[in-house]
This record gives C-alpha cells, sequence and structure tokens, in this order.
C-alpha cells in the first residue's frame, strides 16, 4: 500500500512541473530570470490603481515614467540600464533622494491596457519626463500642444538616461555616486525654501513614530491609551499633512474598538480588522526610509529626531490661543510615554515639569518649545564634541541663526544671546507655518492658482463646530472631500475639554508651570497684546 502511494505521490509531482513548465506560462521565465540574476528592483511597479496617488504623494520634483512589455526582450535588456540610474533616486538607500521618482508600467498587464492607451504607447520601451504632478490623471499624445510631460530620447543605455536627466535638472551626478555623497546635502544654515522639504520629513517621522509604538505595544495601560488618544485628537486638525491628518482621525474614530480598556490589538493577520497594525496614519506608502531635510550626512545621525522636533514645531505655531496648554500637556505626555530614547525622554520630561504658569496664548507654546528645543541643543553640543559622536556637517547650534532671522537679535555675545521674543515668534509662525507650506507648493513647479487656493483651503480648520455621529465620522474620515468637517468636530472637543480623562496626568502638568517672563514680556506689552 505505501508503494502503491509513492507512485501517486511522484505522478502528482509530475503532473504540477509539467503545468508549471507549460508552454505560454510566464511563471517559469521569471523564475528562471531570477535565479539567474537576483537584483534588487529600484524603479517603481505602478498600474492603474496606484498610478495616481503614487505620483500625487512623492516627495520628488521631476519624475522618470517607462513604458514597456514584460514580454518585449528590448525591454528586458533594457532594464539593467534603467535600474542603474533608478537606484541613485530611488529607495531607503537612495544616493539623491527626493530628486527624481523613477517609475514603470508594464503594458502587458490587461488592467494597464487603458492607463498606456491614455499616453499614447505605439512601441515599447518608450520614456516620459515631467514633474509628478503632470502624471496625474495626465495623458499624452504626439498632437497635444504645450504639454509639459517631454517623451524622451537618447536614454539607450544607463549613462545616456542619466546624462539627460542631468541636463534637464542642472546636476553632474555619475553612476558610480554613493551615498552620503555631500554635493546633495542641504546646508546646516538652511535657507528659506529648504523647509519646504520638511513635510515630507514630518510625513515620515509621524509614520516612524507610529511605528514605534507598535513595534514596542508601548500602549498597555489606560494612561498610555488617554496619552496617545490626546495626541491624535492633536493631529487630526493641526498636522501639516492633510493625509496624516485623514490616518489619524481614521484610528481616533476606532480607538475603543483597537484599544478597549486600554488593552490594544496588535496582530498582523490580515484576517482581523480591528488591530493597529491595519492603520497607517499616514498612508499605506510610509515610511519612505529616508530623510530630505532631516538627513545628516552619517546613517546614525539627524533623521527622526530631526523630523519629530520639525513635527512638534509645526504643530504649535498652528494652534489658537485656546488649545496652548492642551498641546503642552499633550507633547510633553506623548514623548514621556513613548519616545524610547531614556536619557532624552528623562531630560524632556523634566523641563515640562519645569513650567510654572498655565499657558494661556498660542505664543507661548511656540517660545516655549523653541526654548527647550535650544537647551536641548545645547547640551548634546558639549555631549558630541566631547565624544565625536556628533554629524561633521550638521553641528548642534542655537535657532534661528542670525542669516535667517537678524531681527530675532536684540545683542549677542560669545556666552548670552539677547532675543527679541516677538520677532522670535513672527519668524517661527511663518516658517513653520506659511512658508513650510506655500514653499511646498512653489517647488511643484508652476502650481496653478487653483492649486495653490486649494492648497491654502486645506491647511486651513473650519471655525464652526460640527457635530458628527462616530458612523458618520468613520465616513467623513475615509472621504478626503468632506474630511474638514472631522476635523472641526474634534477641534471643537478638545477646547471644550476639561482634561478629565486622566487625573494623574494634570497632577503631572498643571502643579507645575514656568514663568512666562522668561520670554521677557512685560505687564505693559502683555495688556497691549490683550
Amino acid at each position: 500500500m505505501s508503494l502503491l502511494h509513492l507512485f501517486l505521490f511522484v505522478g502528482l509531482v509530475s503532473v504540477k512541473a509539467t503545468a508549471s513548465f507549460s508552454p505560454g506560462s510566464r511563471s517559469i521565465l521569471r523564475d528562471i530570470g531570477n535565479a539567474i540574476a537576483d537584483q534588487k528592483d529600484y524603479a517603481v511597479e505602478l498600474n492603474a490603481t496606484n498610478f495616481d496617488s503614487v505620483f500625487r504623494d512623492t516627495p520628488a520634483k521631476y519624475a522618470v515614467l517607462e513604458f514597456f512589455a514584460h514580454w518585449c526582450p528590448a525591454c528586458r535588456n533594457y532594464k539593467p540600464h534603467y535600474e542603474k540610474v533608478a537606484r541613485l533616486f530611488n529607495g531607503p538607500d537612495a544616493v539623491h533622494p527626493g530628486l527624481v521618482l523613477m517609475a514603470r508600467v508594464d503594458c502587458a498587464v490587461k488592467m494597464n491596457v487603458e492607463l498606456c492607451d491614455k499616453f499614447s504607447i505605439k512601441h515599447y520601451p518608450m520614456l516620459f519626463w515631467a514633474p509628478p504632478r503632470m502624471f496625474v490623471g495626465g495623458k499624452w499624445g504626439p498632437k497635444l500642444d504645450k504639454s509639459e510631460i517631454i517623451v524622451m530620447d537618447d536614454w539607450r543605455t544607463a549613462d545616456l538616461l542619466l546624462s539627460w536627466i542631468n541636463k534637464q535638472i542642472g546636476s553632474s551626478y555619475g553612476l558610480d555616486d554613493q551615498k552620503f555623497g555631500n554635493e546633495n546635502l542641504l546646508t546646516n544654515i538652511p535657507d528659506q525654501e529648504q523647509i519646504s522639504q520638511a513635510l515630507y520629513d514630518i510625513e515620515e517621522a509621524t509614520e516612524e513614530a507610529f511605528d514605534i509604538i507598535l513595534s514596542h505595544k508601548a500602549i498597555k495601560s489606560s494612561e498610555t491609551s488617554t496619552s496617545f488618544m490626546r495626541f491624535l485628537q492633536l493631529l487630526v486638525p493641526h498636522h501639516p499633512s492633510r493625509r496624516c491628518r485623514k490616518g489619524s482621525a481614521e484610528i481616533l474614530v476606532n480607538f475603543d474598538d483597537l484599544c478597549p480598556s486600554g488593552e490594544c490589538s496588535y496582530g498582523q493577520d490580515s484576517a482581523v480588522n480591528n488591530t493597529l497594525r491595519n492603520f497607517h496614519i499616514c498612508g499605506n506608502d510610509l515610511p519612505r526610509g529616508h530623510y530630505m531635510f532631516c538627513r545628516g550626512s552619517k546613517n546614525e545621525t539627524r533623521g527622526f529626531s530631526c523630523g519629530l522636533w520639525i513635527m512638534m514645531h509645526s504643530l504649535s505655531v498652528r494652534i489658537e490661543d485656546g488649545e496652548s496648554q492642551f498641546a503642552f500637556t499633550t507633547i510633553c505626555d506623548f514623548i514621556n510615554n513613548f519616545f524610547m530614547c531614556d536619557e532624552c525622554r528623562q531630560h524632556f520630561h523634566d523641563m515640562c515639569l519645569s513650567v510654572k504658569t498655565p499657558f494661556k496664548k498660542a505664543r507661548d507654546i511656540v517660545l516655549w518649545l523653541w526654548s527647550t528645543h535650544n537647551k536641548v541643543n545645547e547640551r548634546l553640543k558639549k555631549d558630541e564634541a566631547s565624544l565625536g559622536t556628533g554629524d561633521p556637517k550638521f553641528p548642534k547650534m542655537i535657532w534661528p541663526p542670525k542669516q535667517l532671522c537678524p531681527s530675532c537679535y536684540l545683542s549677542s555675545t560669545q556666552k548670552n544671546i539677547d532675543w527679541d521674543h516677538d520677532e522670535v515668534y513672527k519668524f517661527l509662525k511663518k516658517y513653520y507655518g506659511e512658508r513650510l507650506v506655500s514653499s511646498y507648493k512653489k517647488n511643484s513647479d508652476g502650481a496653478s492658482k487653483k492649486e495653490v487656493v486649494a492648497a491654502v483651503e486645506e491647511m486651513a480648520v473650519p471655525a464652526n463646530a460640527l457635530v458628527v455621529p462616530v458612523g458618520a465620522a468613520l465616513a467623513i474620515a475615509l472621504a478626503s472631500c468632506a474630511f474638514g468637517a472631522l476635523a472641526c468636530y474634534w477641534r471643537t472637543q478638545q477646547k471644550n475639554r476639561k482634561y478629565y480623562h486622566n487625573p494623574h496626568y494634570l497632577k503631572r502638568y498643571n502643579s507645575n508651570f514656568i514663568v512666562m517672563n522668561t520670554f521677557g514680556n512685560n505687564e505693559s506689552e502683555r495688556e497691549k497684546e490683550r
């Protein structure tokens, strides 16, 4: 009987093998190809489903798009050339990240046929160049006039393709460039335009913070649950990224189901929907694995901590007077519960406890966070100088430097700076507020007036409250067109809160507040402000 079973097993294996090697089967070609050349793909594979979203959300200023067919021998032979160039611009190990998105579409896949027709693809491969926004809902044809989408030529080898790109963007990149080459690093004293790239770092840091919380299963009590929920309430109306606001709202409206009694489910089972891991706070394509504005000259410097600081600054300048105390306690408690660098967490916690007077104005939290950041930089600067652990290209410094805000300085010596806090506040509001958004739109290569207006409206939070049932709130969170109503709802809720969620929280921070005349405002100046 066992011999019979053996024959049956051998026969079954033979049938399966024959099927997998059948003529017309593409899988065997792919298997052989993978075995011969186990190469990592850097170009982003697009299809009709993700095409618009990838181009809409990319931080890149330019894009190269290849249309090909997987059965085309010329396309297969060209792929290694295309990937050599894509290695420079795409992925977490990109040498020059955030400049050029290199993507490809397989026109031999049935779902992509209509997409390829929109770009009048008549032969393979065919390459296009344009700002990413032009590909969103875009099309190309030989008879279209004044199209910003350009059909590329001189791309037959990796050298020719990179040379073509260099001419377009005025660069001199080479195929042998290695990661952390100095020519693409931002300066330690950034100009006013460089802050535009920080929007992508804020998204990256937000998603990375969420991933850290998940990986450490850090929400494990009513206290940590409350802390996380309050932070979401701060992000929903005030995060500078629209998709992070939307993602935060989706988690918030589902939070009671995800974390009943403060005990969250962290499972990764795709069949289970009520786990935190099924949510992405800033979208499915994050984290990207690299930073732009916060990119250091070494792997272990800047990055996440820099992005987290910028996120907190950008939140602080977007709140209103009645929300300053809520924002302060929320940020303090979030860092205390979820920032995993223990010494840094404790230092920040101590600075929160040093506060003596409740914050009443939006200006208070903005200046306190700025002052706290400078104190952290001063402390770390000494440690890094003595241990040699700092970033040589980005040494810690007091901020803002005179080059960015000369009016912020009343006087300065080597040891002391006399700040004009009114000017500092104006600078911070503009730098982390309107400039962060307007520069981003400006860098999108001539966005139309309609797009700029839409961006401004996107950053605004409605003034009128709207009470939304939970079921409707979930629908709103999923529907981008109605997102402002949901953000307004949560914003109104947090304004009217009496901080009853966690009595221990109140005891921790509300009994100790900083004396606000630290910022140099005398009583007469305060009366004028009122």
